[in-house]
């Protein structure tokens, strides 16, 4: 079976692409930014034996996001590629200013992190190429305790998702809380899409893997540099993650028939199946995000 992997040319992404390159007989298709980073990626994943397929794809352009998911369903319906097994919505952002905009006109952490893998997976469900799992990336960031607090990290503030598409006004200032904060949203708007999702898939397995606290990755590339530097230095601790350490693990979850039995949205913290939080249940917001996603797409030239 194929596994389909966004954002795969650098950090997790690039960790869960070898990952799933070295398992004999794999077939990748890798949705990612056009450019020397993929093909490198590519080209190390032909290298360890993996058939591989690149896909160029911005995915803060929902119309490039189409595009790769036409390409998906033309290569499944010709016999180029079997069908997909596994989607693994891996591509993730974090702006270091809520008033930038996606090309589409919507806040980029939202636009990138949500509504992009959105639209792919509308696009293939219900086709010869919808996927058998779907493996979204979570974080804990949606929920605060005690540590969270302590580093400063911000919950999620949830408010109406066509909200949560508008960018800053343009007179506001840059606020890093601020943008913690809609990327914590933003992670909380995939639980709730997770569970909906399912909902409307009842044949695919979908679930939400979190790779754990791993600063210093390319999230953080908006971050002050003196941030950036000490999170590659937590990064040597053991018990901090990193994409080599958590890479295998979310291609174990796409790929593993430890795994197969997934549905419903169920939250895997590393290699460990957890409850969420009572906030990320809430059959309301699901459905509201559901219909509002598929507003926002249909704006963007596209529904649902």
């Amino acid at each position: 079976m194929t596994t389909l992997i966004t954002g795969p040319t650098r950090g997790l992404g690039r960790a869960t692409t070898l990952a799933a390159a070295d398992r004999p007989g794999a077939e990748l298709l890798l949705v990612g930014r056009a450019g020397p980073a993929l093909r490198e990626v590519t080209d190390e994943a032909r290298a360890r034996g993996a058939t591989v397929h690149e896909i160029g794809c911005d995915l803060s352009r929902l119309a490039d996001v189409r595009a790769a998911a036409a390409t998906v369903r033309h290569l499944v319906a010709a016999g180029t590629v079997r069908p997909i097994g596994a989607l693994i919505a891996n591509a993730g952002h974090m702006s270091a200013d809520t008033r930038a905009a996606s090309a589409d006109g919507y806040e980029l952490t939202f636009a990138v992190n949500h509504l992009a893998h959105a639209q792919l997976i509308a696009d293939l469900l219900g086709s010869p190429a919808e996927p058998a799992r779907i493996v979204l990336l979570g974080s804990n960031t949606y929920s605060a305790n005690f540590w969270r607090r302590v580093l400063g990290v911000p919950e999620a503030r949830w408010r109406d998702p066509v909200e949560l598409a508008r960018p800053a006004p343009a007179g506001a200032k840059p606020d890093m809380t601020a943008s913690g904060v809609a990327y914590s949203t933003a992670k909380l708007a995939i639980l709730y899409y997770a569970h909906e999702l399912q909902r409307h898939a009842p044949g695919a397995g979908v679930s939400v893997f979190e790779p754990g606290w791993m600063p210093g990755t390319a999230l953080s590339r908006g971050a002050p540099r003196a941030l950036q530097a000490i999170g590659h230095g937590l990064g040597r601790l053991p018990f901090v993650s990193t994409p080599r350490r958590s890479g295998p693990m979310l291609a174990s979850v796409a790929l593993d028939e430890r795994w197969a039995h997934l549905r419903d949205g169920a939250f895997v913290v590393k290699d460990r199946l957890t409850e969420v939080r009572p906030v990320a249940h809430d059959r309301e917001r699901e459905r509201r995000l559901w219909t509002a996603t598929a507003e926002l797409l249909a704006a963007s030239g596209a529904a649902v």
